[in-house]
């Protein structure tokens, strides 16, 4: 059976087709539009769709709109609270309402009784808790806010999902968030992870005080309503400058924020007794949060959805209506659910741009040697990643053992520079390097303590609080970066390279060929690499001389 999941109501519009009780295809709009994130989070935009991902993933598997058994959309309009804070809310509502309709329009074909409306937080608990290695565990989701919640607690047996606890609107950790981004100078629902950066640089000295307003009530739920932020920093201009008083503000809502996320993780386990927890919500992509999490409550294992943003809900659509027919099959492998082209039509795309190439047989080698030559490498293979982190398929990489590429890197991609990049390792060697977080860690969503004797040797990766927060490899989920570990390891004697995502600043990260053809031609980075074949910067201007 074929469903087909959706996700258009707040941001990041996406979709996800589970066939058979099987992920086949996942991907946000943005990666075919070039727009980020989709679209801007105003109720306005709530009618546009993710038509050029839904199609795809359609064509992914042979499909078309008359295939599908059903349609997820992962917003009830039925069951949303009025929003007396926003007077537009309305119109949002009432699009959501209309999307069986639009739906119809948007894919020829499709049955328009067939779409249903699946709750947004039961849409975020899917894509965790049915998508997690573990079919038994406890579910928390956090974030902004769904139809008239900001918060689900429950738990997982056998796919079947009991709600424990619910916060109702308006009290929301990730509405606090956002506002606080907002007061930053930053982006709301796009640049949190600003803050959770940011905040590294500053002392959580408003603390006390914040404890006053933003607590765990003891029950399952919480009280958090933003303040005026103005009795704590000005409102910061972004003008490249940043620490002080902005800084000290970013570390003491994220220290408050987490003491909350750990009150309710321990809550939860007080409930269930489970051993694993999962995780999903935009509040569950703060990685320094999940960290804690892991360290302070008594579950053993925590897996977090690495879609964890509105776009997993399309997922977790899908995901809950294949359960709900009894067709679940197999968790979620791998974040690597996007689209990818065959090595001949790589080839393809750089004879038809008329830039020269080489095919080597020893590509991890040749890669090395520009790493440790400390050139940064543009690295295209596979299937793009679903979700917001670049995990070796679209990355930039670069040598960990130079302070001045963390510079050097955010100069590239022209974002400010305390933004940190992140380490890849080796899974076997990473326990040598890193602790105080989970092992493996194959989706960059926890920071581990870099070990004191390596913070001089991958100064590039450690960040000011002398974390990093890392991503294991293995040669099953992606045997080119392994290799390029490997090779990586016997030129340095360190098995980690620098990993961030392969866009510039403001750009949706790079999905197809011409993407990286594109970023590869205006930044400044020695290599690129295309599946299996190499261009070199140097050949590439020679040749046009």
């Amino acid at each position: 059976m074929n469903y087909l999941g959706i996700n258009a109501i707040f941001h990041d519009p996406a979709a996800a087709l589970v066939v058979d009780g099987r992920v086949v295809a996942a991907a946000e709009e943005e990666r075919f539009s070039r727009r980020k994130h989709g679209k801007r989070p105003v109720p306005f935009s709530a009618w546009e769709l993710p038509e050029q991902a839904m199609r795809w993933c359609l064509a992914e598997a042979g499909l078309t709109p008359a295939d599908l058994d059903a349609v997820g959309y992962s917003f009830d309009p039925a069951i949303a609270a009025e929003m007396p804070d926003d007077p537009y809310d309305p119109v949002r509502v009432d699009y959501a309402r209309r999307a069986p309709g639009f739906l119809a329009e948007a894919l020829p074909g499709l049955d328009r009784n067939k779409v249903r409306f699946v709750e947004h937080h039961v849409a975020h608990a899917a894509s965790a808790g049915l998508a997690a290695p573990s079919r038994t565990s406890s579910v928390l989701v956090v974030d902004g806010r769904g139809e008239a919640h900001s918060h689900l607690a429950g738990r997982y047996r056998d796919g079947e999902l009991e709600i424990l606890h619910r916060q109702a609107l308006p009290e929301s950790l990730g509405l606090l968030y956002e506002s606080l981004t907002d007061h930053l100078g930053f982006l709301r629902s796009s640049d949190e992870f600003k803050v959770m950066a940011l905040a590294s640089y500053g002392e959580p000295r408003f603390l006390p005080e914040l404890r006053e307003i933003v607590r765990a009530t003891g029950d399952g739920g919480f009280t958090a309503q933003a303040p005026d932020w103005t009795r704590f920093a000005p409102r910061r201009i972004d003008d490249g400058t940043w620490g002080g008083d902005h800084a000290d503000l970013a570390a003491s809502v994220q220290a408050v924020v987490e003491e909350v996320l750990v009150d309710l993780a321990t809550w939860l386990h007080g409930q269930t007794g489970d051993r694993v927890l999962t995780m999903a919500g935009g509040t569950a992509l703060n990685c320094v949060a999940n960290s804690r999490i892991w360290r302070e409550t008594p579950f053993e294992e925590v897996w977090v959805q690495p879609a964890s943003g509105d776009s997993g809900t399309a997922l977790g659509a899908a995901l809950h209506l294949a359960q709900e027919a009894g067709d679940l099959g197999e968790p979620q492998p791998t974040a690597a659910l996007g689209r990818s082209w065959s090595d001949e039509e790589l080839a393809q795309w750089l004879r038809t741009a008329q830039v020269p190439f080489t095919t080597p047989e020893d590509l991890a080698g040749e890669v090395a040697d520009v790493l440790a030559d400390n050139g940064v490498v543009a690295w295209f293979d596979g299937r793009s990643e679903f979700g917001p982190r670049a995990l070796g398929r679209r990355s930039l990489i670069a040598n960990p053992m130079h302070q001045e590429n963390l510079e050097r890197l955010n100069d590239v991609k022209g974002r400010e520079q305390f933004r940190p990049v992140a380490p890849m390792v080796l899974e076997e060697r990473a326990a040598e390097i890193f602790s105080g977080g989970p092992m493996p860690s194959p989706f960059m969503l926890f920071v581990h303590d870099v070990a004191p004797q390596w913070r001089e040797r991958i100064p590039t990766v450690t960040h000011v609080d002398g974390t990093a927060r890392i991503q294991t490899v293995t040669d099953e989920d992606n045997a080119g970066i392994a290799a390029l570990l490997r090779a990586f390891d016997e030129r340095t004697g360190v098995p980690v390279v620098v990993n961030t995502s392969l866009n510039t600043a403001g750009r949706p990260m790079v999905d197809d060929p011409r993407d990286a053809l594109e970023l590869f031609g205006s930044a400044p980075v020695a290599a690129l690499v295309l599946g299996p074949h190499l261009v070199r910067r140097a050949s590439f201007f020679q040749e046009a001389r």
